[in-house]
C-alpha cells in the first residue's frame, strides 16, 4: 500500500484555530489539486476528530473525474477510512451515507451495540488492537480489500500515529499565507511527538499554487 498524508497549514503550521474550526486556506487551485489526488487513490482515510469538527463527504466534487473511475471500472468515489480508536462516530455523519463505502477503524474494546449501530448504518468495522486502533494491521486488512492508494487527509493525532509506526510512504503539504496561532491549536503532527529517531523526508518538488507553496517530500 501507498500511503500519500496530503494537508493544508498556515504560514504558522496550524491545521484550523485553537477551537479546532475549519478554516480556508487552500485556494482553489489547491482544492482542485486535492480533488484529483482523491480520485486518484483507493481510500481517504481521516481521524474521527476530523469527522466530528467539520463532518467531511470525502467524496469526489469533480464530476468528470466521479465518471473516469467509473469507466475504469471503479465506483465512483473512493472509500472513505475512519480510525476511531473512542468510538466517537456520529450515527448521522455524512461519512456513512450512501455516496461511497466506508471503513470504520475501532479497536477490541468497542461495544458491541456501537459496532452493531454502524455497521447497520452501511460500514465496514475493522477492529484491531486492544484499547487503540493497531494501524499496521488494519492498513494491511485494507490493502486485502483492494486499497493500494492510501490518501490521508487529518487530523494531527492521525498524522502522527502513521508516521510513528513508519507508515507513510510521501507526505504534500500547501502552506497558506495566513497565520493562525495559539498554542493549542492543532498542527500537520499532534500526538506525543518525538524526541528522537525522527522521520526522515526527502524533497521532492516545489510548487507555487495560488498565494501559497505546495511542498512534496518522500519518506525515508
Amino acid at each position: 500500500m501507498h500511503v500519500v498524508v496530503n494537508a493544508a497549514m498556515s504560514a504558522d503550521g496550524k491545521l484550523s484555530t485553537r477551537e479546532r474550526e475549519q478554516v480556508a486556506i487552500s485556494g482553489p487551485d489547491d482544492f482542485d489539486r486535492m480533488d484529483r489526488l482523491r480520485a486518484e487513490s483507493d481510500a481517504v482515510m481521516v481521524g474521527v476528530g476530523t469527522v466530528i469538527a467539520d463532518d467531511p463527504s470525502l467524496t469526489v466534487d469533480d464530476a468528470a473525474r466521479r465518471a473516469g473511475r467509473e469507466e475504469a471500472g471503479d465506483p465512483p468515489n473512493p472509500a472513505r477510512v475512519v480510525a476511531d480508536s473512542r468510538v466517537r462516530t456520529p450515527p448521522d455523519a455524512t461519512v456513512l451515507d450512501d455516496r461511497a463505502h466506508t471503513y470504520l477503524l475501532v479497536s477490541q474494546a468497542a461495544p458491541p451495540d456501537f459496532v452493531e449501530q454502524m455497521e447497520d448504518a452501511g460500514a465496514t468495522v475493522i477492529a484491531t488492537g486492544q484499547d487503540r486502533v493497531e494501524l499496521v494491521t488494519a492498513l494491511a486488512k485494507l490493502e486485502g480489500d483492494g486499497v493500494d492508494q492510501l490518501m490521508v487527509e487529518g487530523g494531527g493525532e492521525l498524522i502522527f500515529s502513521l508516521f510513528e509506526e513508519g507508515l507513510v510512504d510521501e507526505l504534500s503539504v500547501y502552506v497558506g499565507s495566513s497565520v493562525i496561532g495559539g498554542r493549542d491549536a492543532p498542527t500537520l503532527a499532534d500526538g506525543d511527538g518525538f524526541v528522537d529517531s525522527f522521520p526522515e523526508l526527502a524533497l521532492s518538488d516545489v510548487e507555487r499554487i495560488d498565494d501559497g507553496v505546495l511542498l512534496r517530500w518522500t519518506v525515508a
